[in-house]
């Protein structure tokens, strides 16, 4: 398993494996989200990890200048979990902004549980 920085070349495999993921991504791969999420692509930081030539998983982040980087995206192909590619992740991330604390913008709270994170707080969503 190889994790790195994405790059454009990767987008159609995660474009792919995002649609794999049914309904549940749809507002990221679907034909009115997708051009949005390229955009938020570009400007986040996001790396993948591959089994040679699949895409097996990838995590989006934020850098808040210097004052912590935050995951918004974390997403492991189904056919690939249990194997401990998204604590790679995780890892991958937090050793490269190790000046920094990573957090993680979650709707998944038991799997981070399960990695050992603690919950520093909550988010709460403002409508207009």
């Amino acid at each position: 398993m190889v994790v790195r920085r994405y790059s454009r070349a990767d987008e159609e495999l995660l474009f792919d494996m995002l649609k794999d993921e049914g309904d549940d991504w749809l507002e990221y791969h679907g034909a009115e989200g997708r051009e949005r999420y390229e955009r938020a692509l570009e400007s986040s930081v996001t790396y993948v990890v591959f089994d040679g030539s699949i895409l097996c998983g990838y995590a989006r982040c934020r850098e808040d200048d210097g004052f912590g980087v935050y995951v918004y995206d974390l997403l492991v192909r189904r056919s690939y979990r249990g194997r401990q590619l998204g604590r790679m992740l995780m890892e991958r991330v937090a050793a490269d902004f190790a000046d920094q604390t990573t957090y993680v913008m979650s709707d998944v709270d038991p799997y981070y549980e399960q990695l050992g994170y603690q919950r520093v707080g909550s988010i709460f969503e403002v409508k207009g």
